[in-house]
C-alpha cells in the first residue's frame, strides 16, 4: 500500500511539472500582457522592472524542474520538490504581488482590476498543479492571500461595514471553491491517467499475445508443411496399375492441396494480422500472368460445363512492375470464388487498362459470374474472416472463409481497392483497381509451366556437368589422343550424374526429395543438420546442395554462411534454400547468407525440378561466360 501511495505522489509530481512546463510559454505572454495593461497606472520602467523580475522567477523554476520536463527517470529527490515549491510561492508572489501596487495607485478602480486579475491567475495555477497538493499549495497560497486583502482595503477606502463582510465571505467561498474544484481535477486526471495506462497495458499484451499467436502460427505452418509435403509427393510418385488405384490417389492429392490452401491462408491471415505482409516490386509479364491464370482455371470449368471467358487482354500493357505472386493470388481467389458458386452460364475475366500519369499504368481487373448472387446482408459479411456469408457453405464447398479477406487486404497493401457489386439472381462483379509502374524493356520472366517429368529430365541432360571425384594424387598415365571439343558425342554430357546433397533435419523431407529426383539418375547424399552438411561437403564434391532452413543446433543460413567462407571444394556450389518462409525478408536474409535460390514447402516435383533446373542453367550460363 505504501509503495502505491508513493508511486502516486511521484506521477502526480511529474504529471503537474510537465503541465506547467507545458504552458511556460502562457504564461510568459500572460505576465506581459499584465504589465502592459497596468502601465498607465504605474508606469513603463516599473512594468518593465517587474517583467524582468518575473521572467527570471520562470527560469528559476525552469532550471529546478528541468531534469522532469526531459523525462530523465529516477525518483524526485526532496530537495528538488522543495526547491520547487519555493520557486512556485516566489513567482506566485511576485505575480500578486502586482495587485498590492493597484490598490494603492489605482485606488478602489485599482482594486476592482486587482479582484478581476487575481481570481484569473488562481484559475491558472490550480489547472497546472493538478494531481499535486504542494505545488498546488505553494502555487495558490500567495494569491489567497492577495485575495483576502480586498476586504481590508476596502475598509481602509470607506467601505460599509455590511459591504467589507460581504467582500470577506465572497473571497473565502471563492477560495473553497477553488480547492474543491482542484481536487475534482485532481480525481478526474487520476481516473484518465489510470484508464490510459489499463489501455497501453492491454495494448501491450495484446500485441504480446499477437505476436505469440503469431510465432506459433508460423512454427505449425512450418512443422505441417513436411507431411503435407510427403502426402503430395507420395501420390504424384504412385504408379497405380488400375482405375481404383488412380482413383484413391488422386483422391489423397486433392485432400493435401486442400490442406496446403487452407495452411496458406491461414498464415497469410495471421501475418497481415500482425503487420508482417509486405508486397514487392517487379517486373512481370502482365499478359502472361493472365493467360497463366486462365490456363488454370480452364480445366475446372470445362469440368462443370462452364464458359471462361477473358476479355481486353491484348489491350493491356505487356511489362509492369509489381508483386505478381500477389496479384496472382487476388485473381486466383477470386476465379476460386467465382467457380465455386457458379453452377451454369459462364465466367468473364474482364481487363482494361490505361497510362497513369507520370510513368505507370491503371489496372482495372473484374471477374463476372452467372452464380445466384448475393443479398444486401451476404454483401455486408463478405469480407470478414471465417465467416461464409450462410448456412452450409463451408460444409458444402470447403475453405476457411479467409480468401476474400485476404485478397482485399492484399489489393490494399498494393495501394488498390476491391469492390463487389451484386444481386440475388443476378451473378456477381467483382473489381480490382491498381495502379502498376511501367516495367523496363526487357524480355520476359521464364516462368516454370506444369510439364511432366519426362520433359524436364530431358531438358536437364545437356547441363548436367561431369564431376571429377577429389582423389589422391597419382602418376600421370602415359598420354592418350583427346578427341576436339566439337567430336565429343552428345551423350558424354550425360555420363556423369548429377551429385546431389539434401540438407534436411525432417527424414521424411529428405525422402521426399529422394523419390523425386533419383529417377532422374542424380547421386543423393543426405545430411540431417548443417554440420553433418559441413563435414560431408569435406568428403565430395556435389553439384547442387539442397539446404533447409529452419534446422536445430546449425540453421541452413549460417551452414551456408560457414560453406562459403571455409573455402572448400563446394564453397562455389550453388545452395538452394527449402523453406516455408517466403517472405521478401526471408528471401533476401536467403540470398544474403549465400543461397542461389529457394523453393518453398510444401515440396512438390515441379517446383523441385524447377528449381534444379535453375541453378543448372545458371551454373552452365557462367561456365560459358568464364570460357569465353
Amino acid at each position: 500500500m505504501k509503495s502505491t501511495v508513493v508511486d502516486k505522489a511521484e506521477n502526480g509530481w511529474t504529471a503537474a511539472v510537465r503541465q506547467r512546463r507545458g504552458a511556460l510559454l502562457q504564461r510568459i505572454a500572460l505576465g506581459c500582457a499584465v504589465a502592459l495593461v497596468v502601465t498607465p497606472m504605474v508606469g513603463v520602467w516599473f512594468s518593465l522592472s517587474w517583467v524582468v523580475l518575473y521572467v527570471a522567477c520562470q527560469g528559476v523554476e525552469l532550471v529546478v524542474f528541468g531534469p522532469v520536463a526531459r523525462g530523465d527517470r529516477g525518483e524526485m529527490s526532496t530537495a528538488r520538490k522543495v526547491a520547487g515549491c519555493i520557486a512556485l510561492a516566489v513567482s506566485a508572489t511576485v505575480f500578486g504581488g502586482l495587485s498590492l501596487i493597484m490598490w494603492q495607485i489605482g485606488g478602489p478602480l485599482g482594486g476592482v482590476c486587482a479582484a478581476l486579475m487575481l481570481p484569473a491567475i488562481m484559475l491558472s495555477s490550480m489547472t497546472t498543479a493538478a494531481r499535486c497538493q504542494p505545488m498546488m499549495i505553494a502555487s495558490l497560497a500567495p494569491q489567497v492571500l492577495y485575495l483576502l486583502t480586498t476586504p481590508f482595503f476596502a475598509y481602509a477606502f470607506g467601505a460599509p461595514a455590511p459591504l467589507v463582510m460581504t467582500a470577506a465571505a465572497t473571497v473565502v467561498l471563492y477560495a473553497f471553491y477553488v480547492v474543491i474544484t482542484w481536487q475534482r481535477i485532481s480525481d478526474t486526471t487520476t481516473n484518465l491517467s489510470r484508464a490510459h495506462a489499463e489501455a497501453e497495458d492491454l495494448r501491450l499484451k495484446a500485441e504480446h499475445s499477437l505476436a505469440d499467436h503469431t510465432a506459433f502460427l508460423a512454427a505449425v505452418g512450418h512443422d505441417l508443411r513436411t507431411p503435407i509435403g510427403a502426402i503430395l509427393t507420395g501420390a504424384a510418385e504412385l504408379r497405380a496399375p488400375d482405375s481404383q488405384s488412380r482413383a484413391s490417389a488422386n483422391l489423397i492429392t486433392d485432400a493435401g492441396l486442400m490442406m496446403k490452401a487452407l495452411l496458406d491462408d491461414l498464415l497469410d491471415h495471421s501475418r497481415i494480422g500482425a503487420g508482417r505482409m509486405t508486397v514487392e516490386a517487379n517486373d512481370f509479364d502482365l499478359r502472361q500472368m493472365l493467360a497463366q491464370t486462365l490456363q488454370l482455371w480452364r480445366g475446372m470449368a470445362d469440368a462443370k460445363g462452364l464458359k471462361l471467358r477473358v476479355e481486353g487482354a491484348n489491350g493491356v500493357p505487356r511489362r509492369v512492375k509489381g508483386d505478381v505472386m500477389r496479384i496472382r493470388q487476388v485473381l486466383n481467389n477470386l476465379m476460386s470464388n467465382a467457380m465455386k458458386f457458379t453452377e451454369e452460364g459462364q465466367i468473364t475475366l474482364r481487363v482494361q487498362a490505361w497510362s497513369e500519369e507520370p510513368s505507370g499504368y491503371a489496372l482495372l481487373f473484374e471477374i463476372v459470374d452467372t452464380g445466384p448472387g448475393m443479398t444486401t446482408d451476404q454483401l455486408a459479411r463478405l469480407f470478414t474472416p471465417f465467416d461464409q456469408t450462410a448456412d452450409g457453405v463451408g460444409a458444402r464447398y470447403g475453405g476457411s472463409g479467409l480468401g476474400l479477406a485476404i485478397s482485399r487486404n492484399l489489393v490494399d497493401l498494393m495501394g488498390g481497392r476491391l469492390t463487389v457489386r451484386s444481386a440475388p439472381g443476378q451473378g456477381s462483379r467483382f473489381t480490382v483497381s491498381l495502379v502498376l509502374p511501367k516495367g523496363e524493356d526487357a524480355e520476359p520472366l521464364v516462368e516454370i509451366v506444369e510439364e511432366s517429368r519426362l520433359d524436364i529430365a530431358r531438358s536437364l541432360v545437356p547441363f548436367m556437368p561431369a564431376v571429377q571425384p577429389v582423389v589422391a594424387a597419382a602418376p600421370e598415365p602415359t598420354p592418350e589422343p583427346v578427341k576436339a571439343e566439337a567430336e565429343v558425342e552428345p551423350d558424354d554430357a550425360g555420363d556423369q550424374p548429377l551429385r546431389l546433397l539434401v540438407v534436411d533435419d525432417h527424414d521424411i523431407n529428405r525422402r521426399a526429395v529422394q523419390l523425386i529426383l533419383q529417377p532422374l539418375g542424380c547421386e543423393i547424399t543426405t545430411a540431417a543438420d548443417g554440420l553433418i552438411a559441413l563435414q560431408r561437403c569435406e568428403e565430395a564434391v556435389f553439384d547442387v546442395i539442397f539446404m533447409d532452413v529452419r534446422m536445430p543446433e546449425l540453421d541452413g543460413r549460417e551452414t551456408t554462411r560457414r560453406l562459403r567462407a571455409g573455402g572448400g571444394p563446394n564453397a562455389s556450389t550453388p545452395v538452394v534454400a527449402v523453406t516455408a518462409d517466403t517472405a521478401p525478408e526471408d528471401v533476401a536474409a536467403c540470398q544474403a547468407a549465400g543461397m542461389a535460390y529457394f523453393v518453398s514447402k510444401p515440396l512438390t516435383p515441379t517446383a523441385l525440378i524447377g528449381a534444379l533446373q535453375h541453378v543448372l542453367d545458371e551454373t552452365a550460363a557462367q561456365a560459358r561466360t568464364e570460357a569465353a
